[in-house]
């Protein structure tokens, strides 16, 4: 596991902590809101090569604070090449519509663990899972082992290069607990025992917002991914590489990487598929049963799919993309098993596709009809096509 930077202090006299106010400290950072919606669960994202340090003194050190209020946030430090010291600074200010905060960054005395509420990591203990969670939601993914189990024809393989969806129904951390008992019990993690449980199943379709490519009128899809690699995970952020063999879209070689980070608040992961061989990515949604309800907002960037019966409750999935990506949809029905998706198509552009995939299930409290789901989707189109406005000033 690499070294990960999490960092607090929290501006009260009771907790006896302090932290430096000097005048002549004045990098501040402004954060404007240019919407009409109010703006929370957003990250900023500040690099250490903005901030000007003074001699002697470490990116590490600081942390943000609220000009106005002078409250320190929550913040985490993320190393993302991997060298050993941080790159960037991760906070999440909350914003009223048409609005602006300003921000200071501080040296802090005192520096507070928090709750790695985004957390994500390799699990050989049930094969070979990649599996990732925040306070809303978590999924999970399947590695080399499980796929030659499947090509070996061994009990208990997956072949597949979807995306499971794990139907969480509590804002605390739940893949170590759920992995952990279902070592002791086989099936654990499959029946709700008051946390949620994993029952959505995926097998060979797209899940929530696996990848393929479409040749012709046919949709060709990659095994298993064949290396990790986890970049963060804390309070506000974890983020993750992994890795596929080259596989093939009827005579086309497709090279595949994702990219992929979950952040606080957020009921989608963020994926960032690094590809060649084609200049158009198929992102889809399993269609189950085919009996839930299609969106296909192709002009404003997302699809949704909503599943009024499932395993009597409800669960929406959807695939969001910037504007201007997302060129058409297909509401793909076959015979074959689990293959039946809603797609969207995506353009690649230099050979990097970026989107955004996740789900609400009814029983979470979080989205609970297809009116307010899509509606969370709506909104989140209008804040990643106008990202909050971050200067500054040292």
């Amino acid at each position: 596991m690499k070294k990960v930077f999490i960092y607090t202090c929290i501006a009260a006299s009771a907790f006896f902590v302090s932290c430096d106010k000097q005048d002549k400290d004045t990098r501040i950072i402004t954060v404007k809101n240019t919407l009409e919606l109010p703006r929370n669960f957003e990250t900023v994202e500040i690099s250490k090569t903005d901030v000007v340090l003074k001699e002697g003194e470490r990116f590490e050190d600081l942390s943000v604070q609220d000009v106005a209020t002078k409250t320190i946030l929550v913040s985490q430090f993320v190393d993302e090449d991997q060298d050993g010291s941080a790159d960037v600074l991760l906070f999440q200010p909350n914003l009223d519509p048409k609005s602006e905060k300003q921000f200071k960054l501080v040296k802090s005395d005192v520096k507070v663990d928090t709750i790695a509420y985004c957390y994500s990591r390799f699990v050989p203990e049930r094969t070979d899972d990649y599996t990732w969670e925040n306070n809303k939601v978590g999924f999970r993914t399947y590695g080399p082992v499980a796929q030659k189990m499947i090509e070996d024809s061994i009990p208990g393989g997956t072949l597949s290069s979807g995306i499971d969806a794990w139907l969480k129904k509590v804002d605390y951390p739940i893949i170590n607990k759920w992995y952990a008992e279902n070592v002791k019990s086989i099936g654990y993690y499959h029946i709700d025992h008051g946390e949620g449980l994993d029952n959505f199943h995926v097998g060979s379709s797209r899940g929530v917002g696996g990848s393929a490519v479409k040749v012709d009128t046919s949709y060709y899809i990659s095994k298993n991914f064949t290396a990790w690699k986890t970049i963060t995970t804390g309070p506000i952020r974890t983020s993750f590489v992994l890795n596929y063999a080259d596989w093939d879209a009827n005579g086309k070689t497709i090279t595949e990487e994702k990219h992929i980070s979950l952040d606080y608040g957020n009921n989608l992961s963020r994926f960032e598929i690094h590809v060649t061989g084609t200049n158009e990515l198929s992102i889809g949604l399993t269609l189950h049963n085919k009996d839930g309800e299609i969106t296909e907002n192709v002009k404003d960037g997302w699809i949704a799919y909503w599943e009024p019966h499932y395993f009597d409750s409800e669960i929406g999935t959807a695939v969001v993309a910037p504007k201007g990506v997302m060129t058409a949809s297909d509401h793909y029905v076959t015979n074959m098993k689990d293959r039946s998706n809603l797609y969207s198509q995506l353009k690649v552009n230099e050979n990097k596709v970026i989107y955004y995939a996740g789900f609400a299930w009814k029983e979470s409290k979080q989205y609970p009809t297809k009116a307010l789901w899509e509606n969370y989707l709506s909104e989140f189109s209008q804040k990643i096509n106008a990202p909050l406005q971050v200067t500054i000033n040292n």
